[in-house]
């Protein structure tokens, strides 16, 4: 917090993203607080298990799909309605290339990043005319004690900055981006100044769809 302006306004809230009852009264708050929610970051997530799906705990299993899959829909449905009577908003998913392709591992983390394009796609195609534009972003391998925790990223030597992450986010949150709304961005490829000038949206379909614009 001590990072931001002095003038800037912060409304700090403890939440369970997957309760449906407590997401609802949360942005009830911050929209009161705040005057609205123009901007939405679906950053909570977490992975399950690295292994195989016959050897994965149900309960962990599901309670992965809940938070990464659960939380960023009901915090959509809960901002939604009050961007489009102001007249729009912005959404920012932060997904994850895991859910372009197969794993032999964490097959929760990967099928809920593969469904959450799903969803910012379905809002993307039914609000866009509304004000809405949404955006699927993968961060790359942050340091964190979740990523340093897994086997696969032992003995990486290269991470994603985080004020990397923050710069594309910032962009997007600008409106420099809007033109691409629906797209998949990743932080270490996509240059925030090459965004604004970009024509054609990267957004992610079937592998063996030639049509769709496949991304991986």
């Amino acid at each position: 917090m001590a990072e931001l302006a002095p003038a800037a306004r912060v409304v700090a809230q403890a939440v369970d993203v997957t309760d449906a009852a407590a997401v609802a009264a949360a942005a009830r708050t911050a929209e009161r607080e705040l005057g609205g929610i123009d901007l939405l970051v679906n950053n909570a997530g977490r992975i399950d298990s690295e292994v195989a799906l016959w050897e994965a705990d149900p309960e962990e299993w599901w309670e992965v799909m809940a938070v990464n899959v659960r939380g960023p829909f009901l915090l959509a449905r809960a901002v939604l309605p009050g961007m489009i009577a102001r007249g729009g908003g912005r959404i920012v998913n932060v997904n994850s290339g895991s859910g372009t392709r197969d794993f032999e591992e964490s097959s929760a983390y990967t099928a809920s990043k593969s469904a959450l394009f799903r969803i910012g796609g379905a809002i993307h195609l039914a609000a866009f005319d509304r004000g809405i534009r949404t955006f699927e972003l993968a961060p790359g391998v942050v340091r964190t004690d979740m990523t340093e925790g897994m086997r696969l990223h032992d003995g990486r030597e290269e991470w994603t900055e985080p004020e990397d992450v923050v710069a594309l986010v910032l962009m997007l949150a600008s409106g420099g981006a809007d033109h691409l709304s629906g797209s998949y961005v990743r932080v270490g490829n996509d240059d925030p100044a090459d965004l604004r000038g970009r024509r054609t949206a990267r957004r992610l379909g079937l592998v063996d769809d030639p049509l769709d614009g496949t991304f991986g």
